[in-house]
């Protein structure tokens, strides 16, 4: 092996397949805890005596803590490091979801979900990192990006879970929340071990430790200079706005809430929109059905697709046609259950795009220093979002009717296609010290120097 040869280059190796799938433990059991709450209720709000107000609130749960942990996630990877945490948040699924089993009382079932929900958001952000900081750039936009398609494979599997479950008897639902312990446990056996980011070593001052890990994942052949790596460079959040990496939160974070306000409230929601389009009860549990699996497929049609169309065609073109086939189902909302079902199976498909980006970007536009803590706080910020779509949907049906209610999906799409028309960065080909850096030809921009002399970071890390 040459000893001049870039990290970002080299060929992908069984360490990096592994990383990947240990990585992907966190996307698969936020799929699989947000959904198996809907059907573990059916059986524990009449024997725990939920009311209508606790109902809500414990489903909500989850979704609550995956709010503060992704936040919370990210500025404690950015400061502790990504190892320790990457194990960590699993062991507290285990512990909480474990607890589940026993809960006699309605508070203690809340609260053991909002810190199930607090450690897979956290996970968001360490374990991206930590994949990202490692994988070469020709494999990281799929790597990274199929990421997302493990969680519609959680979810899946919690509605196949949870329904043999519900045939298990009245305690049937205990089961059910204690389940996520299992998947929770393989994936914390198999990152047991794993290295810490030499990246985020050699920012700390740590080369010694950064090099023994470069050393013995990529060879001796291999220099610790290929990271783009600056020792005891030490940056906080308020620099991070200061020196014009704002611009690029405020991108990730409304492209992101765009994606996932229609697609949460959809998901959720679908056997009853497909009613309401008039397909009927029975065969909107069909379409609901089958509507899952084309999400699923569309994200791993743009996993394949982003290297070779490039992030910026991916998103833009995503955005587009997944908000025409919305503003199709608003304008003809009782057109023959063929065209709806099209419409419909079309968006699945085509939101795709939007979905695998939502990793792939905040983890490039960033540098090692506030990766975590970015990638947190856009995850958090989004949160808002799907919750405020999961919440209103049912209200836009009952006043506002179904066309209107896809002609507002259909809006909030198309602003994302909008704001990422004027700002979505290409990426593609780039080195994270590239796509992170504020200039081209700069290696690594100096954060601290650029918020005093006031010069502002460029969204397009490729512009001249």
């Amino acid at each position: 092996m040459s000893p001049s040869i870039n990290v970002e280059d080299l060929p992908l190796n069984r360490f990096h397949k592994r990383l990947a799938v240990y990585s992907a433990g966190g996307p698969f059991l936020d799929g699989y805890v947000l959904s198996i709450i809907g059907i573990a209720l059916v059986q524990a709000a009449p024997q725990l005596e939920l009311t209508l107000y606790w109902e809500g609130l414990i489903g909500a749960s989850a979704l609550v803590g995956i709010f503060i942990g992704g936040f919370l996630g990210g500025w404690l990877t950015d400061k502790f490091g990504r190892q320790t945490l990457y194990t960590l948040d699993l062991a507290a699924i285990v512990l909480c979801s474990a607890l589940q089993f026993w809960v006699q009382e309605a508070i203690w079932l809340f609260v053991l979900r909002l810190l199930i929900g607090i450690a897979v958001g956290a996970d968001y952000p360490i374990a991206t990192s930590l994949l990202v900081e490692f994988t070469p750039r020709k494999y990281r936009g799929p790597l990274v990006g199929g990421l997302i398609v493990m969680w519609f494979v959680g979810a899946a599997a919690a509605y196949i879970v949870g329904e043999l479950l519900l045939q298990a008897g009245p305690d049937g639902w205990r089961w059910m929340l204690a389940s996520a312990t299992l998947p929770a446990v393989v994936f914390l056996i198999l990152r047991h071990g794993t290295p810490e980011s030499p990246r985020w070593l050699a920012n700390k001052g740590r080369l010694k430790e950064a090099k023994a890990v470069v050393a013995k994942v990529f060879g001796e052949g291999v220099r610790l200079e290929s990271f783009g790596a600056v020792p005891g460079e030490h940056v906080n959040a308020s620099v991070l706005f200061r020196s014009g990496y704002g611009g690029r939160i405020f991108f990730i974070s409304v492209f992101w809430t765009c994606s996932i306000i229609p697609l949460f409230a959809i998901y959720a929601f679908a056997p009853r929109i497909l009613d309401a389009l008039g397909l009927g009860a029975s065969m909107a549990n069909v379409g609901s059905a089958f509507i899952t699996i084309l999400f699923l497929l569309g994200t791993l049609v743009f996993v394949l697709l982003i290297n070779r169309l490039g992030r910026r065609k991916v998103i833009l073109h995503s955005f587009l046609w997944s908000g025409l086939a919305l503003l199709g189902l608003g304008h003809f909302p009782q057109s023959s259950p063929i065209v709806t079902m099209i419409l419909f199976a079309a968006y699945a498909l085509l939101i795709g795009g939007t979905q695998i980006l939502q990793w792939v970007y905040p983890n490039e536009l960033f540098p090692t220093e506030i990766r975590g803590t970015a990638v947190g706080l856009a995850s958090s910020l989004s949160r808002i979002g799907a919750a405020a779509g999961t919440y209103l949907v049912p209200l836009s049906l009952t006043e506002l009717g179904i066309g209107p209610t896809m002609l507002i999906a259909a809006g909030v799409t198309l602003v994302g296609f909008l704001v990422s028309l004027r700002m979505a960065p290409e990426t593609r080909g780039l080195g994270l010290h590239e796509a992170s850096s504020c200039r081209e030809g700069d290696p690594r921009t100096r954060l601290e120097k650029v918020a005093i002399s006031g010069e502002r970071c460029r969204l397009f890390p490729h512009e001249s």
